[in-house]
């Protein structure tokens, strides 16, 4: 580690206005894409790559990691607001974002999301910056029987995540596995469960599934409790006086921030992992290590932690082999890649050799952009939670309008819009029966990465699926899988052996 050419680099680009003005303006952007629906932060990306054509590269990359911190940022507050994930990897963050707002704590959970995010990619940052290479070694040893497990040890977090009922939990899951069926085998291309229908060729595309589950089923369930006369306007009144979370809730939610920012930087590291897996997990992993696991999904600020920091960490870990190896970490890194090459600078191990000092500034450049990301949220925070106060029957309509143009905007396909509105259907009813729906995103985002690891570990090694044996890394996702599930039942156990207590104490009351 050069420290000289280092804290030079950091000077160069804290002090360039452009540079600046840039990751200002790619947070903004980024902020506001993130919290549409189906305006995920690599569109934001891959929108805004031709006008950094005349730009230096410094300049142009700082803009663009403006937009990618914003955008997983962004996604929060929708998730947080209006129960519609603005981004794949704020779908967890509603779990305990959403219950805050419905208790009137918009703000507060606003300002931990901001906040947790920031930290998360600040710590993702500084482990980019003095682990790269150590870290990208250790990823690139991740073969399709290490790939495999880790999508099992994601699996393994739905036990976490089902809520009350861990069979109910397990039902969804399975729902979602079959789902992840739907389309064309990704290793052989054979058809499945298509019925002769052309468009489920590709399968359910994930962001229509999940805006329907989540955006579309809340509209619905709006629209039944008006006309029943059951709607109760859920308006935030508390008086948001800071726009940081203050020092009592940091104490809190530290742990969990420190725990999520590294999950998501090490899982962010891993070529085709991202931040839709790292949030679960996080969560998982948080929660099964709670001292008050039953408050989980009831609406806190762990909760909210646990995930936002996940999320902004994955941008420094995907930046990990990008940079290393010249391998990137996650669609988004991808499109990055397409502008180191334009610039003429190819990311790999020579960079570290040939074009160290560009490296560095890319370093300073994703601290940078944490920090324009942190500035915009604070100045938007106080806007953001007077969204709560708007009349439902006036805020319903437009969610759902903005929900089918973020379902269409993915293929710019009428069949996504019929898939939205179809699983808005489906999740309305299953949040009547109390089934979670978490689970069903979660198997759909694992559900491929797990049939084509497998499929390809049993080709390479000649059907004998007895040598992931013999693999230390792959066996070690195993045992901490099984781990988490033993965990997370036995919490769940004393979760609803005290909630029984509660109930019986309450009657005895009465």
């Amino acid at each position: 580690m050069d420290w000289g050419l280092l804290f030079q680099s950091y000077g160069a680009i804290f002090t360039s206005l452009q540079v600046i003005l840039m990751a200002l303006l790619g947070a903004a952007g980024g902020v506001l894409l993130g919290a549409i629906p189906g305006m995920t932060a690599t569109m934001g990306v891959a929108l805004l790559i031709p006008f950094s054509f005349g730009m230096d590269l410094i300049p142009s990359i700082a803009l663009l990691l403006g937009i990618y911190c914003g955008g997983m940022y962004g996604g929060s507050i929708s998730a947080i607001l209006i129960h519609a994930p603005g981004t794949p990897s704020a779908a967890a963050t509603l779990l305990d974002g959403y219950p805050m707002c419905q208790k009137g704590q918009a703000g507060k959970a606003l300002s931990v999301a901001l906040f947790s995010s920031f930290c998360g990619g600040v710590l993702g940052a500084l482990i980019m910056t003095f682990l790269s290479p150590a870290v990208a070694k250790v990823a690139m040893k991740f073969t399709s029987a290490e790939m495999l497990m880790l999508a099992v040890f994601g699996l393994s977090v739905i036990v976490s995540i089902s809520g009350k009922s861990i069979s109910k939990g397990l039902i969804s899951a399975f729902f979602g596995l079959l789902l992840a069926t739907v389309g064309q085998d990704p290793t052989y291309g054979a058809k499945r469960f298509v019925f002769s229908f052309r468009p489920l060729l590709s399968g359910f595309a994930f962001i229509p599934v999940l805006i329907g589950l989540f955006a579309v089923s809340e509209v619905i369930a709006g629209a039944e409790r008006i006309v029943s006369g059951k709607d109760k306007q859920e308006t935030s009144h508390e008086k948001i006086t800071r726009v940081l979370p203050d020092g009592r809730t940091i104490r809190s939610i530290w742990p969990n921030i420190l725990f999520g920012g590294i999950i998501g930087t090490f899982i962010g590291a891993i070529p085709g992992a991202g931040g839709d897996i790292a949030v679960f997990v996080s969560y998982g992993f948080n929660k099964s290590f709670s001292r008050h696991p039953e408050k989980w999904g009831t609406g806190i600020p762990n909760g909210v932690a646990s995930t936002e920091s996940a999320n902004n960490g994955c941008s420094g870990g995907a930046m990990i082999p990008l940079l290393s190896l010249g391998v990137p970490g996650d669609a988004v890194t991808a499109v990055l890649l397409g502008a180191f090459i334009m610039k003429g600078i190819q990311p790999g191990p020579m960079m570290y050799v040939n074009e160290l000092p560009t490296v560095y500034k890319v370093f300073a450049a994703l601290m940078l952009a944490n920090l324009a990301m942190l500035l915009i949220g604070c100045l938007g925070v106080r806007f953001f939670a007077k969204i709560v106060s708007v009349e439902k029957k006036m805020l319903y309509p437009i969610i759902l309008v903005v929900s089918l143009l973020g379902a269409f905007a993915i293929n710019k396909n009428v069949f996504d819009v019929g898939v939205c509105v179809l699983f808005g259907v489906v999740g309305w009813l299953m949040n009547k029966y109390e089934f979670p729906l978490s689970p069903i995103l979660l198997a759909l985002i694992l559900g491929p990465m797990c049939e084509q690891n497998f499929v390809r570990f049993v080709d390479v090694n000649n059907g004998n699926f007895l040598e992931i044996l013999h693999r230390p890394i792959a066996m070690g996702f195993f045992i901490v899988s099984l781990a988490t599930i033993l965990f997370s039942i036995h919490n769940q156990k004393k979760i609803n052996r005290r909630e029984a207590e509660q109930a019986a104490a309450n009657k005895e009351n009465e």
